[in-house]
């Protein structure tokens, strides 16, 4: 535990001898009367270190990880599989160490590694161009929009209730600032609904956001809605999944402009939420309007292959007041992360593993939904994560299973209020049949005793 040392009254008299005033009470005299707080703050009395250092073990002792529990929850972040190489490789201090290249040239080896990334993101999403990575999947999402509207001008983006809640919230709060409006495209049987979005995109419209597979789990079909925002020249953005596009139809292959998407799925841990990466990649004609940098291959005087940063579209460098993006790390160390895990894998893991999601997943939707009670929110294709009604209400059933030790999944119902009982469930590699049966199970007694009053009493 580190530890605090308060200033003394020795110290703070030779403070305030320096600035020039008898008290801290003449610091705030410019402050008018009306505004100051006549009384003290309503706030617990304070404790001792030691009380303070037993209040937060005990907070700390309630949390409880990926490792404590059987975990099915998603919408997101995923309990995945990250092998040791990655750590081993990470660790070395010519990565852990550097900040964001200023003087990029001298820095070949962080330079390689960018380019490295952007190859395997490009052909991951089957499109020409990326950058060398974002903060995370809903800031590329909002991006996007951005770059959307430096392309074109518009000043509406449309984005399809499947897309992630959060990523649909940053556009509600980015979009404001670049002179945007946010219009949702709803719903139908767990997919975009492709009239709606026909008959809402216009001459208005900068950007059809949708995601894949969606937040509900369902795989769209891309290419007819993104023919109908093309109809209007509005540009295409897709949120991806990466590791279901092994097996889904590319990006670039279905009429999407810019690919975005979260990264933790690519060798970063959950770590309580964070940190992560985002990552973006966009058809030619946008590369000017991409956010960040972007690494390029070269050859020096003497023909030796060498690296230079090719783009750079920051505020602080000489984009200034035209700059695309104020984004500075780059969070290259877990975009790093994410390119050794797919090297790892290679081309044909990565396929192995959608496969081995799509077959889990389909295992655990079948057990699910043969439980009383328990029905499909939508008939809809799924890769990983699947959504559930319940005939029981899901706060409860959800404290059930994790009084056996099971995480069922993600409530819908505070994002999809439509969908009070809703439950998203997510599987990883790392939940195996006999972790879904336990799932069963479990889910099973959960829902039956909601649903007999007799036994929801005896909850209680």
């Amino acid at each position: 535990m580190s530890r605090y040392t308060s200033v003394t009254p020795d110290d703070l008299r030779a403070m305030l001898a320096e600035i020039g005033v008898g008290s801290v009470d003449d610091l705030f005299a410019a402050v008018p009367a009306g505004l100051r707080l006549d009384r003290p703050l309503d706030l617990p009395a304070g404790m001792a270190e030691q009380e303070v250092y037993g209040h937060l073990r005990d907070l700390a002792a309630r949390n409880v990880s990926a490792e404590d529990e059987i975990s099915f929850l998603g919408a997101g972040m995923y309990d995945t599989y990250v092998p040791a190489l990655i750590d081993s490789i990470l660790q070395r201090s010519e990565f852990l160490t550097p900040y964001t290249p200023y003087q990029p040239e001298i820095s070949q080896g962080g330079l390689q590694v960018m380019f490295e990334y952007q190859t395997a993101i490009s052909e991951l999403t089957g499109l020409p161009v990326s950058n060398a990575s974002l903060y995370e999947g809903p800031s590329a999402v909002g991006s996007a929009a951005y770059l959307a509207k430096l392309a074109n001008g518009r000043p509406e983006v449309l984005v399809s209730r499947g897309v992630h809640p959060h990523s649909r919230e940053t556009l509600r709060t980015l979009a404001p600032g670049y002179g945007q409006r946010v219009v949702e495209v709803p719903l139908g049987d767990g997919v975009t609904d492709a009239a709606e979005l026909a008959a809402r995109v216009g001459p208005d419209t900068a950007a059809v956001v949708l995601q894949q597979p969606n937040f509900l789990g369902a795989v769209e079909d891309v290419e007819p809605l993104a023919e109908a925002a093309h109809a209007h020249g509005a540009l295409v953005v897709c949120a991806c999944d990466p590791v279901p596009l092994a097996i889904l139809r590319p990006p670039g292959e279905v009429g999407v402009d810019v690919a975005v998407g979260e990264g933790q799925t690519l060798g970063n841990r959950l770590d309580y939420g964070g940190p992560s990466f985002g990552f973006l990649a966009a058809t030619e004609a946008h590369i000017r309007r991409m956010p960040g940098r972007i690494a390029g291959e070269t050859r020096d005087l003497d023909g030796r292959r060498g690296f230079v940063l090719t783009l750079q579209t920051r505020e602080q460098h000489i984009r200034r007041e035209k700059a695309t993006h104020n984004i500075c790390t780059a969070q290259v160390l877990n975009a790093l992360a994410g390119v050794i895990y797919l090297s790892w894998l290679g081309k044909r893991g990565i396929v192995e593993l959608a496969e081995l999601l799509l077959r889990r997943a389909d295992y655990a939707r079948r057990a699910l939904t043969a439980l009383p009670g328990v029905r499909p929110l939508h008939e809809q294709p799924v890769v990983r994560e699947f959504a559930l009604a319940l005939d029981a209400p899901v706060g409860a059933v959800i404290e059930r299973c994790a009084a056996e030790g099971v995480c069922p999944g993600h409530p819908l119902g505070g994002d999809y209020p439509e969908h009070p009982d809703g439950l998203l469930v997510a599987v990883t590699e790392r939940r195996t049949r006999a972790d879904i049966d336990r799932l069963a199970d479990a889910l099973g007694r959960a829902v039956a005793a909601e649903r007999d009053p007799a036994l929801a009493g005896a909850r209680a």
